[in-house]
């Protein structure tokens, strides 16, 4: 059995992990840390301390009314997307400690289609410049 890092949970909620094919389990948000627990296999889970986050990346569609998954940056391994049945309330969880300033959204379809064209088709200068 796995030992949870957490000494207190503040939620407990259905979630999909998107590390390689989506995985179905447990998302639990406490005092220590992010866990996501698989259903199927015990020994398959993602432990994430709160020191260790960096950013959390929200898409968000619609103007805020559907948040479809959440990524998780860490400092040193890496980004992990997840999604639940109810976002908000998990990223409010999360929200608690990690810091408002550190939720951010990502970028829209438009957002990362406009980025490429201006890198592709942008003004190139000048040797003489």
């Amino acid at each position: 059995m796995v030992q949870s890092i957490n000494t207190k949970v503040d939620l407990v909620v259905v979630g999909t992990s998107y590390l390689g094919l989506g995985k179905y389990g447990k998302i639990m948000i406490g005092d220590k840390g992010f866990e996501f627990y698989n259903d199927r296999d015990p020994q398959d889970y993602v432990q994430i301390p709160w020191d260790e986050v960096d950013c959390v990346i929200a898409e968000v569609l619609f103007k805020g009314k559907w948040i479809p998954r959440f990524a998780l940056r860490t400092k040193k391994n890496g980004t992990f997307s997840f999604a639940t049945r109810n976002p908000k309330r998990t990223l409010r969880a999360v929200r608690e400690y990690v810091g408002a300033e550190n939720i951010v959204s990502s970028l829209s379809f438009f957002q990362v289609l406009r980025r490429n064209l201006k890198r592709r088709f942008g003004r190139k200068k000048s040797k003489t410049e």
